[in-house]
C-alpha cells in the first residue's frame, strides 16, 4: 500500500482545491482499504476516505490526519448481474454495461467519480438512480468492525441520500453489485424530457443503449458536466447544490415570493416529491435570484455553462469557493425564502 506524508490532496479532486494531509494512502484490495480503516480506528487517527474526488470541498489546510484514497479495481459480469470494485470509475463501468448490451445505468453517463460513492450519494441524473438498479452493497461496518452485505432494500436510499450517508462513519463501501436489464440492445424506458427530446423520441420509450448514452454525455458536455482538463467549468463538483423539497405550506409560500418578485403568470419547476411535498429547481432559483451563468469576478465563478456548478477558474482556493457559495444561498435565500443545501462532502469547512 503507497504510503506518502503531507500529501497535496487537491490534484485527488475534481475542484483541484484543498490542502495536504497528513498521511496519504492508496489501496488497491479491498483488504488493504479495511486494514488502512481498522488501524485508523484503533489508534484514533482521523480518517477521509477519497474515491473520485468528484464530490469533495477540502479546506485551505488540508486535512489533519490520514487519506485513503480507495483505488480498487473490479468489474464482473455474470449474466445480467454486474459488480463493481468501489474504486473503479464510474463512466468507464457505465460505457461497458452499455457495449455489453445491458440497461439500467446508461443515463449515468459520463458522472464523474468511482463506483463505491454511487450508493452512497444515490447518484442519479436524467431520470435514473442507481438506487433502482443496486442489489447489494459489500462494506466494512466500522462499529460492528466486520464486513457485511446490505441488500438494496436496506440502504435507505431516497433523493441523493442513503443509509451510508446519513451515518457517515460507519460504512465504508467495498463492492457494489447491480441488476441490469437485457433488452436486445435498447435502453431503459426514457424517464427524462430533455433526453427524449434530444433523441426525438417521447417519454416512456427504448432507444438503442449507445444513443442513449452518447445523448446524456452530450448534453452533459453542453454544461460542462464532463471533466476536461482545458475546461475550467469543469473542474468542479457537478452540480454544487440539490433540488430543494418543501412541504405544502413552504411551497406556498415559495409561490407568494415567486409572484411578488417575478409577477403571478410566472410558475417556478415544480415536482411531486412524495405526498404534500413538492421539489422545484435549485438552477431556477439560482438564476432567477440574479446568479446567471458566468456570475462572479474573482477566481471562483458559476459555470459558464450551468448555473448549478461552481467552478475553480484556475487559481481559486477553498475559501473562494465557499465565499461564492454562501453569496448564492443568502441571495436565493433572501429572494425566495429557500435555504440551498450543498451536496458535496465538506472537510474542515463548512458553509
Amino acid at each position: 500500500m503507497q504510503e506518502l506524508h503531507d500529501a497535496p490532496l487537491a490534484p485527488l479532486t475534481t475542484f483541484r482545491l484543498g490542502g495536504p494531509a497528513n498521511r496519504l494512502l492508496t489501496a488497491t484490495t479491498d483488504d488493504e482499504v479495511v486494514a488502512a480503516v481498522r488501524e485508523a480506528d484503533a489508534t484514533g487517527t482521523p480518517l477521509l476516505l477519497i474515491g473520485g474526488g468528484s464530490n469533495l470541498v477540502i479546506g485551505d489546510k488540508g486535512f489533519d490526519g490520514t487519506a485513503l484514497r480507495i483505488a480498487t479495481r473490479g468489474f464482473r459480469l455474470d449474466g445480467t448481474r454486474l459488480e463493481l470494485a468501489a474504486g473503479e470509475v464510474w463512466s468507464d463501468a457505465v460505457a461497458r454495461t452499455v457495449e455489453a448490451g445491458l440497461a439500467g445505468i446508461e443515463c449515468l453517463a459520463g458522472i464523474p467519480g468511482s463506483a463505491g460513492a454511487t450508493p452512497i450519494q444515490n447518484v442519479g441524473a436524467y431520470g435514473q438512480e442507481v438506487s433502482s438498479t443496486i442489489t447489494e452493497v459489500v462494506a466494512y461496518d466500522r462499529r460492528a468492525e466486520e464486513i457485511v452485505t446490505l441488500p438494496g432494500e436496506a440502504c435507505g436510499f431516497s433523493y441523493r441520500h442513503s443509509r451510508f450517508k446519513g451515518d457517515a462513519d460507519r460504512f465504508v463501501v467495498l463492492r457494489v453489485r447491480f441488476g441490469l436489464e437485457d433488452a436486445q440492445g435498447m435502453s431503459a424506458p426514457l424517464r427524462y424530457a430533455e433526453t427524449a427530446r434530444a433523441l426525438g423520441v417521447g417519454v416512456g420509450d427504448r432507444v438503442p443503449l449507445a444513443d442513449a448514452r452518447e445523448a446524456v454525455l452530450a448534453l452533459r458536455a453542453g454544461k460542462g458536466m464532463v471533466l476536461d482538463p482545458d475546461d475550467h467549468d469543469t473542474w468542479s463538483a457537478g452540480s454544487f447544490f440539490t433540488n430543494p423539497i418543501l412541504t405544502d405550506e413552504a411551497y406556498g409560500e415559495f409561490l407568494g415570493r415567486v409572484h411578488e418578485r417575478l409577477g403571478t403568470d410566472v410558475t417556478p419547476p415544480a415536482y411531486p416529491a412524495g405526498e404534500g411535498r413538492t421539489k422545484t429547481s435549485a438552477a431556477w432559483l439560482i438564476d432567477k435570484a440574479g446568479f446567471t451563468k458566468g456570475y462572479g469576478t474573482g477566481p471562483a465563478r458559476i459555470s459558464t455553462k450551468h448555473t448549478l456548478a461552481l467552478t475553480n477558474r484556475g487559481e481559486a482556493t477553498t475559501e473562494d469557493l465557499l465565499a461564492l457559495a454562501r453569496e448564492v444561498v443568502a441571495g436565493v435565500r433572501d429572494a425566495f425564502g429557500v435555504t440551498l443545501v450543498n451536496e458535496p462532502v465538506t472537510v474542515g469547512v463548512s458553509l
